[in-house]
């Protein structure tokens, strides 16, 4: 079983369930994987190896007595940084925070302790998790697998790049722009952001604050689209005090076989112009599914404008994310505001507008995510899937200079800023909508290239159950070269 360490969450499990490796052995497995490539890529930050070994020795002693734990029994795992481990810190990437550890565990940490996960570390994550690069004065630089000198996405970068690595079973991560895409897209590995609300994110917040942030989930990272199926499955359903009045019933799959799907494709759109090469990847993709009888429409689109969508994302965005500013920061944005053109249309200028939003502005934006909303709900009655970019290039150069708004990436031979990419996170996270990201293939630089499949709200099943049909028959897990 050489090859352990790049088979999925589900194949560990079976092999631990069979017999075929201990529990204690394939965590020791992993962890000499984390010696040996860890310090060159910096995506594992923190470990807990005598808690690790002490509970993975007692995941063997359960199984020897035929009492697994649950789906994940034994299968070492990490977790993004911003999430709440007993005993590790959370920072956050916030120097100020880097001694504080953890007293109590998120609650997703501990569906996954309770599915027989073994956690033995945390991943790297940028500064407030609000960048597509992973660096932060805590600690330090990701890099990614395919290259090391170019970014390994973000916030959820250091997970996606332990995962396809091969130094950890299984992740999660959180998303409010792309922070589970990106980095699954650049990276090449699977990740899915959930529809709004059904994965509690209690325990991913920064210190002392429990309120739920408008747009932001939480949600599973893998090396397949069934990891995917059970990390969803683990993660989502009602906190305690809402789960006394509800149950979440996710709808299965619409359809189950390629033939049956009717899929829409975007490839390019003139907010966010796509990368030639990233085009090329969506289209075959397209052309496969079109090649196995799936109904393929380039022209289908829900029914509003897409600089519209942009122009209400940006704004809900950054106004829910205006809470992290102190006051000074707030005095300052706001002065800045108010000395902006009115016609003034930059990102910067719809940033630092939102940071300051009235509430009756807030609630005009509110208003036009809803109508988008229903608009979705209406296409959705005609197509199962949309898919499309998840950022406009692949991944790119380390580059840390400045502020994030002030920084470029190369489109076809043109430096464009990194915010224009927004546009693919926010085009249907801004309305609540699930999305899975799935490789792709590479670029003919060798760089991976994720799809976007995006479907209707609560129909995560049905975005997963088209990334798995496309992993078995279009495109499976590559590993990068060098981490054999």
């Amino acid at each position: 079983m050489t090859d352990i360490h790049f088979r999925s969450a589900k194949e560990l499990a079976a092999a631990i369930r069979r017999k075929k490796i201990g529990c204690l052995e394939l965590l020791d497995h992993f962890r000499a994987r984390v010696a040996s490539y860890n310090p060159e890529l910096n995506a594992i930050i923190c470990q807990d190896v005598e808690g690790a070994r002490k509970r993975a020795r007692a995941a063997d002693r359960a199984l020897a007595r035929g009492k697994p734990w649950g789906p994940l029994h034994g299968v070492p795992m990490t977790v993004k940084e911003s999430f709440d481990v007993v005993g590790m810190p959370t920072t956050w990437g916030l120097t100020e925070y880097k001694d504080s550890l953890a007293k109590t565990n998120a609650l997703a940490v501990e569906r996954f302790i309770a599915a027989g996960a073994v956690i033995f570390g945390k991943t790297n994550v940028p500064v407030l998790l609000a960048d597509w690069q992973t660096f932060n004065p805590v600690y330090g630089t990701t890099n990614n697998p395919w290259d090391l000198k170019r970014v390994p996405g973000g916030s959820s970068g250091g997970s996606a790049a332990a995962l396809a690595a091969g130094l950890t079973g299984i992740e999660m991560g959180s998303d409010i722009g792309a922070s589970i895409r990106n980095p699954a897209h650049y990276c090449g590995v699977w990740g899915h952001k959930p529809t709004y609300g059904i994965c509690p994110p209690r325990g991913h917040t920064l210190a002392g604050r429990v309120a739920t942030t408008d747009i932001s989930v939480i949600g599973p990272l893998g090396r397949s689209a069934e990891d995917l199926e059970i990390g969803l499955s683990v993660m989502a359903g009602p906190d305690e005090i809402e789960g006394a009045g509800y149950a979440l019933r996710l709808p299965p799959a619409r359809k189950a076989k390629i033939k049956d799907i009717k899929v829409a494709v975007m490839l390019t759109d003139p907010v966010s112009e796509v990368d030639g090469a990233v085009q090329a990847r969506i289209q075959a993709v397209a052309d496969f599914l079109a090649k196995g009888r799936a109904k393929v429409s380039d022209r289908a689109r829900p029914a509003f404008e897409t600089a519209h969508c942009q122009r209400v994302y940006i704004e809900l965005l950054r106004a829910a994310t205006s809470g992290r500013q102190s006051d000074d920061m707030f005095r300052r944005n706001q002065a800045i505001a108010d000395g902006l053109a009115a016609d003034d249309q930059s990102y910067f200028a719809h940033m630092t507008r939102a940071n300051v939003l009235p509430h009756r502005n807030w609630l005009a934006a509110n208003e036009a995510r809803h109508k988008m909303r229903l608009a979705w709900a209406e296409f959705f009655k005609e197509w199962d899937v949309l898919l499309c970019p998840t950022a406009a290039t692949a991944a790119y150069p380390h580059d840390q200079k400045g502020e994030r708004h002030e920084r470029k990436v190369r489109v076809n031979g043109k430096d464009v800023p990194t915010t224009d990419q927004l546009f693919w996170a926010g085009y249907s996270c801004v309305s609540y909508l699930p999305s899975t990201v799935a490789p792709a293939g590479l670029t003919a630089d060798g760089l991976p290239v994720g799809v976007q499949i995006i479907g209707p709200q609560m129909g995560d099943r049905t975005c997963i159950q088209v990334a798995r049909l496309l992993e078995r028959e279009f495109q499976g897990f590559a590993p990068p070269r060098g981490y054999a």
